[in-house]
């Protein structure tokens, strides 16, 4: 009889929240889980969920993960529904125009490394008491192929989302053996977030995705499923020896 440690993704029951739930990998996410027998909590903007499948979930909890008092209040009420957790996946973020970094304003810099790095930190902090009331839970973030591998345009972006790898590293060490942290980092993955995010206004530049799909060698552009699995994966207890390790996903277009 085969180890149950070879179950894909979390054990039916496990309490999963997942912030940026109403993303396209977000509702993939919460579909799969759902669909595995776990307890889902989405998280995500209040004008998200109203405009998504989610709305009206009993479990679904509005929040603004750039605000720490907006997630202090969220987790409160998380943590009087849920009580703990086994696994949280922060799946918030969004991109600015591509626009050099030497033309770049402060400002859009400061807002994309406040939706992507200081969310990341502000969740992970508020999510890992939850977390540590059992023996064996799951943190996962989301990084990207872009922060190791360099795009013209992207710098902000980048410059946040390899700071989630470090945090990432940090967060492992610190939380072992009890909660393992690790990341997934896409690439281009067909989603509103080409646009610039959900929730968000479009940055006004459309994505050229045949153009793009033809620099990849499995020659495609990703599908939210894509990164479903991955998640699961590292959710689940068929990852139980993996902390601080980086998942790329990105069809072959970055090999470190």
């Amino acid at each position: 009889m085969p180890s149950t440690s070879w179950r894909l993704g979390p054990q039916p029951g496990a309490r999963i929240a997942v912030l940026g739930a109403c993303g396209g990998i977000g509702q993939a996410l919460v579909a799969a889980l759902n669909a595995i027998g776990c307890r889902v909590f989405p998280l995500d903007l209040p004008r998200s969920l109203e405009s998504s499948a989610l709305q009206g979930t009993e479990a679904a909890i509005p929040v603004d993960a750039t605000s720490e008092s907006a997630l202090t209040e969220a987790f409160a009420t998380l943590e009087q529904r849920a009580g703990g957790l086994e696994g949280f996946v922060h799946l918030a973020g969004f991109t600015a125009a591509p626009a050099p970094l030497a033309t770049q304003t402060r400002a859009v810099f400061d807002d994309v490394v406040t939706g992507n790095l200081d969310s990341t930190f502000l969740a992970a902090r508020a999510a890992l008491p939850l977390l540590a009331r059992g023996s064996d839970a799951s943190l996962v973030l989301t990084s990207s192929g872009l922060a190791a591998k360099a795009t013209p345009g992207y710098g902000p972006y980048a410059a946040a989302k390899a700071g989630v790898i470090a945090l990432t590293r940090v967060l492992a060490i610190e939380n072992a053996p009890h909660i393992r942290v690790n990341a997934v980092a896409p690439s281009a993955v067909e989603t509103p977030f080409l646009e610039g995010g959900m929730g968000r206004d479009p940055h006004g530049r459309g994505f050229d995705r045949e153009g793009y799909a033809k620099t990849i060698p499995l020659g495609r552009i990703a599908a939210p499923d894509d990164v479903t699995g991955p998640l699961l994966f590292l959710l689940g207890p068929a990852s139980g020896y993996m902390t601080g390790q980086v998942l790329h996903v990105n069809g072959g277009s970055l090999m470190p």
